[in-house]
């Protein structure tokens, strides 16, 4: 097994930036999902809200973050230090408020002409969990970045290539891997065999990772990640052939046991 993509995004909700390598931190990719926009109640605004973030490259710049949009004038966003914090969080129902810090009325300006609705840019100074504990065994951490709930996802090409031979029995069309917004994907596994690692070990490269368990999936995975137009597939395929215990499921999700670096090429070894 090897790993064939590695992704990272910098906004949450925003385009994925492609990588040759990462760095690894316990709360995920290095600068993945840092920076969140939110409403005015704090509650993140992402795709789920607003397809047209579809339309955005963030991108790391020195001390700062760039942004661009089509029609848009790219803007610098510096790297908030200090301020005020505000009180923020991922979802509206059962999560934890963290403490972000804001990126300023320019930001929120810009961010606002692209969306057509008011938002606020906000970083996360620092990496904290969002989502209760529960049941989750395999995620002993505390850190995390504005991921909906693990650090780092994984997904699987031969999983993808079988789901689409369902959408193409259906009479859709198959759909590319960007629908699932990965952080890692991983080639050479059987369709589906990630479904039983969950507890076990992984390595990746040097970089050991925890497998905490399979990835629920919702309606952004219908939202075409290059236009922003959102159908009913593959969430409808998925619900007929991956519905297991009423979550509709694609991928896995990873706990990182240390930091390091990932290469596109590492391989990808199971361990207990």
């Amino acid at each position: 097994m090897r790993l064939s993509g590695i992704t990272t995004y910098p906004v949450k909700g925003c385009r994925g930036l492609v990588h040759d390598a990462a760095d690894v931190r316990p709360w995920g990719l290095d600068e993945d999902r840092r920076w969140m926009l939110v409403d005015a109640e704090g509650i993140g605004v992402t795709q789920r809200e607003a397809t047209s973030l579809v339309r955005v490259y963030a991108s790391p710049a020195t001390d700062g973050l760039l942004l661009r949009a089509d029609g848009h004038p790219d803007l610098v966003v510096p790297e908030p230090t200090d301020g005020t914090p505000v009180s923020v969080r991922t979802f509206r129902r059962r999560v934890l408020r963290v403490d972000a810090l804001p990126a300023g009325p320019a930001v929120d300006a810009w961010f606002g002409a692209v969306l057509d609705r008011p938002v606020r840019l906000v970083r996360l100074a620092r990496p904290t969990r969002h989502i209760p504990r529960g049941d989750r065994k395999y995620d002993p951490g505390d850190q995390v970045s504005f991921a909906d709930a693990y650090p780092v996802l994984l997904t699987s090409t031969a999983s993808l290539a079988a789901l689409g031979d369902w959408l193409v029995a259906d009479g859709a069309q198959p759909v590319p891997m960007t629908r699932f917004r990965p952080n890692l994907v991983l080639d050479g596994a059987p369709a589906w065999a990630e479904d039983d690692w969950a507890g076990r070990g992984l390595r990746i490269g040097a970089v050991r990772f925890r497998a905490a368990g399979p990835s629920a999936r919702c309606l952004v995975i219908t939202t075409d990640q290059e236009t922003g137009v959102r159908g009913r597939e593959p969430l409808r395929t998925l619900a007929r052939h991956r519905n297991i215990d009423r979550k509709l499921l694609f991928g896995l999700n990873l706990v990182p046991l240390e930091s390091g670096r990932v290469r596109l090429g590492d391989p990808v070894e199971l361990s207990d």
